[in-house]
């Protein structure tokens, strides 16, 4: 099941996707989206449409998110 979430948010979204954890785990998985932008603001959306983009199966239970920054100072 992880898969067409993988491929889809590659394909649609100018996003970074990759399976993080729980790889061991039956029916488990965590997954890290990245994103880089001059504007935060814009990172947040491109991260937003992302998640929103997981919501969207109904066969999948989001467990967990969070959003964490990195800014250079």
């Amino acid at each position: 099941m992880l898969r067409p979430i993988v491929d889809g948010v590659r394909n649609r979204f100018t996003v970074a996707i990759a399976e993080t954890g729980r790889q061991d785990e039956w029916q488990r998985a965590t997954v890290g989206f990245a994103a880089v932008s001059g504007m935060p603001s814009h990172a947040s959306e491109m991260i937003d449409e992302a998640e929103r983009f997981v919501w969207s199966f109904p066969e999948v239970e989001v467990l967990e998110t969070w959003q964490r920054w990195l800014e250079e100072d």
